[in-house]
Parts: structure tokens; sequence; C-alpha cells
């Protein structure tokens, strides 16, 4: 089975939103599974109302991270570099355009860049080389 026969099947399951798809076709056999994370549940706790809240709290607070992130478009290996001996494609504080490759997820042996969708500053780069990265999740973080 061609590669173009395989990529459409994707795109099917994408389209009708299938975890599994296995066909048949003469000697040939494709079995595809598709990971993704479901969307948690958020449940509303109450807020303690602000003259309950101490100057102690306010001031350990963590500061939650700003900016926008690139998240990977698929399930594979996160490569920051087009090969190990290679420098990385991003560093943080560099200035990245719309369309620049960020890095590269390794899926079924073939090598996707992962592009900047905007332009920005890098702020942060959440996985490491070699990790294994899901559907959605965050990759990089730029700047806001």
């Amino acid at each position: 089975m061609d590669i173009k026969k395989i990529r459409t099947l994707i795109e099917l399951m994408e389209e009708k939103e299938l975890v599994t798809l296995e066909v048949c076709s003469g000697d040939d056999k494709v079995s595809l599974t598709r990971y993704y994370e479901p969307t948690p549940t958020v449940v509303a706790s109450p807020q303690p109302s602000t003259n309950m809240v101490s100057e102690a709290t306010t001031s350990n607070a963590v500061p939650q991270p700003t900016g926008s992130v690139e998240s990977s478009p698929m399930v594979g290996v996160f490569y920051s570099a087009p090969s190990p001996n290679d420098p990385p494609f991003v560093q943080v504080g560099q200035k990245v355009q719309a369309g620049d490759t960020l890095g590269i997820i390794e899926a079924m042996k073939i090598m996707n860049p992962l592009e900047a969708t905007q332009s920005g500053v890098i702020e942060e780069i959440l996985v490491k080389n070699g990790d294994v990265v899901e559907f959605g999740q965050p990759v990089i973080r730029y700047k806001s």
C-alpha cells in the first residue's frame, strides 16, 4: 500500500474522529491507531473572598507562564536539530518568523517539520530532544 493511500486513511480518521481503523485489501493490511489526550473536565471550586486572602499567600504565589505556545500536530518523537551533530533549530531568546522550522517530529519513520505559526521570541522550549510528544502537547512557548 503506498503512502498516499495511508495519508488518505489518516485524513479520514481525523475527519470522522476515529480512534482505530483497519483496512484489508488483498495481501495488504493496514491497522492505524490514533492516540490523543481527552480534554479534561474542569470543575469549578469556590474562590475565597478577597478579604480572606492573606498577604503571605499572595507574596508566595507562583507566577503563571504567559505567552502563546506551539503545540505538536501529531504523536511522535521530537528532535531539536536536523541531526545529532548539528546545532538546534531554535534556542531560548531567539526571534523566529512564521514558517521557520522549530524542530522535527518523527512519526511512522517520516520526519515532519514543526513550523512556527507566528512570529515572536522563544521564551521556553517545553520538551527535550528525543522526547515523545502527544497530539496537542505544548512544545514551544513564545514571549508575550
